[in-house]
């Protein structure tokens, strides 16, 4: 199977890699077309939150195509259109109040910080224009979302290609830089926002960009209580607005349908993408406060940014229908129960000398692999670890989504696991059962 590549016309990915034809998806798994089951452990890239092969989703954007496909955003509003932001705007914490329709989260992110920079010149603003992000984040990649970002892996061929932009350290209470514990720490991650304010000239600071929890790059982070309510605190002072990057955690996946609801944290913008249409249809948006679009509209009438997707009447009636199915089976309370009896179950690697630290929020959970687990000294990044356990799961039928760079940019590997809230406790169990010999296996051939 290793030697094996897809011998026709597509550019995969990584083109020396072979990959099976995927057949049919039904609820939590996936059938090649060899017969082969796979139970997807992470919702492809924590994309399919409700599961596979859904016909309510399906009669839904059948229905729609019956009546009108697309339309283009500057002729014709739908509504489905209005139908789901309304729908958005009761889900959002108070004061958001607007959706901009996009069509992939990069773009979606990049809308967000395109809308910061129009409003902070109408409102008189105009030397207000970085937007400081974190290292150990991702938040797309396109080149201007990939600026934001802060994953040297994902960064390196194309660092000519990109402006600099403002990084501080991620709040990484597993491998915090001033060597403290969550419980007794100072918060010192949050302050670094100040510290980078004050250091690039609050004048010239437009906004700050964070996952609530990070997802790809590091295996689901999540701050310890009070840190984003220090970052609030601190971009208010300072005149910042605060985005919120809920490309992986919006609409149920920790449990809540923002991720920053747990901190009791509103932020000015919130940008939503994979769990609003569950993967059904590319829908994604920016959720932005009142204010922001009174200002545009009021001073110039034209939010200068569109694309050629965005709005159409067939992605929202997807998404409408996804959220519709949500509330039917109440999948965001399902999210948070089935997460905290997935977060209990994982415990069980801990008996793996390489399993360094198991994290997690709702329906999202990392696993961090490591050398040693006392110095916490990770693998060398040649060894490819979450490959080599990614690899060996998906052969025993669980797709995980791998992940490496974490401690450092360069070197750390994790293992991200993020299934449709559908998920059974038996079908957790499964899950846990074949990572953890896939973590036994590949643990036992590195020594």
């Amino acid at each position: 199977m290793a030697s094996r590549v897809n011998d026709d016309h597509i550019f995969y990915r990584s083109p020396a890699k072979f990959y099976p034809m995927v057949e049919r998806g039904e609820g939590v798994y996936l059938w090649d077309t060899e017969g082969k089951r796979y139970l997807d452990g992470s919702g492809g890239a924590v994309v399919s939150s409700i599961g596979h092969g859904i016909r309510e989703i399906a009669a839904a954007a059948a229905a729609q195509m019956e009546k009108v496909t697309f339309t283009h955003g500057s002729q014709f509003t739908s509504r489905p259109a209005v139908e789901l932001a309304e729908r958005l705007v009761r889900m959002a914490p108070p004061g958001l109040e607007r959706v901009y329709y996009c069509s992939i989260g990069s773009e979606a992110v990049e809308t967000a910080v395109k809308m910061v920079r129009q409003y902070q010149v109408d409102r008189g603003k105009p030397s207000k224009y970085k937007v400081i992000s974190r290292w150990t984040s991702f938040h797309g990649n396109s080149l201007g979302a990939l600026s934001l970002g802060g994953h040297m892996g994902r960064r390196k061929y194309y660092l000519p290609l990109f402006p600099h932009t403002p990084h501080i350290p991620p709040a990484y209470c597993y491998r915090c830089p001033w060597g403290r514990e969550p419980g007794s720490c100072s918060l010192e991650c949050a302050d670094e926002l100040e510290r980078a304010i004050l250091y690039e000239g609050p004048d010239a600071v437009s906004a700050f960009i964070a996952e609530p929890v990070v997802g790809a790059t590091a295996g689901c982070l999540v701050p310890r209580d009070g840190y984003f309510q220090r970052i609030r605190e601190i971009c208010d002072r300072y005149d910042v607005l605060l985005i919120a990057d809920e490309v992986m955690t919006g609409i149920g996946r920790t449990g809540r349908n923002f991720a920053l609801e747990h901190w009791n944290t509103v932020p000015d913008l919130i940008v939503c993408a994979k769990g609003l249409s569950a993967g059904y249809h590319p829908v994604n948006v920016v959720i932005a406060k009142g204010e922001i679009h009174r200002v545009i509209r009021e001073a110039t009438g034209t939010f200068v940014h569109g694309h050629t997707y965005s709005q159409n009447p067939l992605g929202c009636a997807v998404a409408l229908a996804v959220l519709d199915y949500m509330d039917a089976h109440s999948l965001v309370n399902r999210s948070a129960a089935l997460g905290a009896y997935l977060l209990e179950k994982l415990q069980v690697l801990r008996r793996h000398p390489m399993v360094g630290d198991i994290r997690g929020l709702g329906l999202f959970a990392g696993v961090e692999l490591v050398k040693d687990r006392e110095t916490k000294e990770t693998f060398a990044p040649a060894q490819k670890v979450n490959a080599l356990v990614g690899n060996r799961a998906f052969a025993k039928g669980l797709i995980t989504y791998p992940g490496g760079g974490g401690a450092n940019g360069v070197h750390g590997d994790h293992i991200l696991l993020a299934p449709p809230f559908i998920i059974t406790e038996a079908q957790i169990d499964d899950l846990v059962s074949v990572l953890d010999e896939a973590i036994g296996e590949v643990a036992a051939e590195l020594r």
